[in-house]
């Protein structure tokens, strides 16, 4: 095979995805260390970032008029820290923490059982064919563990902003959530979901892949530092960010404890354009710009460094 026709026929260019990532050959314990490694990435970045995912969700749940609450990200930091202490800004983390390691092997199990229908006969996966199988990875997460998570998330943060909180934990809140409207309670948003994990694996996905052929200059073998990478993963993040926040803000509302006044997606995004405008679509974009650039970053610069390590100490 000419170089020419290995420039065009490798479909993971990063050694880390070709050899231990999503793309990895299936067998043996690769699976299992994904996940792993998957779930510890997922963890530290959790802990790193969701103080604004809390803030940003805060914002997109404050409504004009006298239920208004906040008047901005620091007004929303300092009454958070005032009325329930520095980790009342981690309310909700749990929820995050408890679906990282489903939300993975979704994600990878998928995108696996996909690719296997997917590859030519060389076993070579096209760049189509990889959008393709990671967008039905994102539907299958979205479904499957995205949905339910967030749902109970933004109803934990939506329960502390009520006079008298009534969830005394994770797993009280869940039993009061499915106790009261059962198990669609916590499905509620499952459709803007799905439209904002395919929309997120798209744009990621293009952008990363753009600036990656752009720093190698035509040249498929040459390394790129985890350090550019996590720039290039920020970069990415924050185009997703700008791409589909109207999608997530429709998203938030729907899986909020107030949902019952929406009748469905279409129904919440023409009332936030009547009642509030269409910058309301863009509530809590900077707070989840910090937050997704950073979580995209961190995923791609730690999750191979897991892999390695895992690779010389667990054959």
């Amino acid at each position: 095979m000419s170089a020419n026709q290995r420039k065009y026929s490798n479909p993971f260019p990063r050694p880390w995805m070709r050899d231990f990532g999503a793309a990895a050959p299936a067998g043996g314990n690769i699976g299992i260390k994904g996940i792993i490694a998957g779930g510890l990435t997922g963890g530290i970045e959790i802990c790193i970032t969701f103080p604004t995912e809390y803030v940003k969700t805060q914002l997109q749940l404050d409504e004009k008029g006298g239920k208004k609450q906040y008047d901005g990200i620091f007004d929303c930091v300092k009454k958070t820290v005032k009325n329930h202490g520095f980790f009342g800004l981690y309310r909700g983390l749990s929820v995050l923490l408890y679906g990282s390691i489903p939300k993975s092997a979704v994600r990878f199990g998928t995108f696996e059982t996909l690719k296997k229908y997917a590859v030519n006969e060389q076993g070579v996966l096209s760049p189509s064919g990889r959008l393709l199988c990671g967008l039905g990875a994102g539907v299958g997460e979205a479904i499957l563990a995205v949905t339910p998570m967030e749902t109970i998330k933004v109803k934990f943060i939506n329960d502390q902003r009520s006079v008298s909180p009534r969830f005394r934990g994770f797993f009280h809140g869940v039993a009061m959530i499915v106790r009261e409207q059962g198990v669609g309670g916590i499905y509620k948003g499952v459709v803007p979901t799905i439209m904002k994990q395919g929309s997120n694996q798209a744009i990621r996905f293009f952008v990363m892949e753009t600036l990656k052929d752009l720093y190698r200059g035509g040249d498929p073998d040459k390394k790129i530092p985890k350090y550019i990478v996590g720039v290039f993963g920020a970069t990415a993040g924050a185009a997703s960010v700008f791409g589909n926040t109207p999608i997530d803000v429709v998203k938030t509302r729907m899986q909020g404890l107030e949902a019952s006044k929406y009748k469905n997606t279409l129904d919440c995004f023409v009332k936030i354009w009547k009642y509030e405008g269409p910058t309301a679509f863009y509530k809590g974009t900077v707070p989840r710009l910090g937050r997704v650039c950073l979580d995209v970053a961190i995923t791609f610069m730690i999750y191979d460094s897991f892999m390695e390590i895992f690779n010389k100490v667990w054959p």
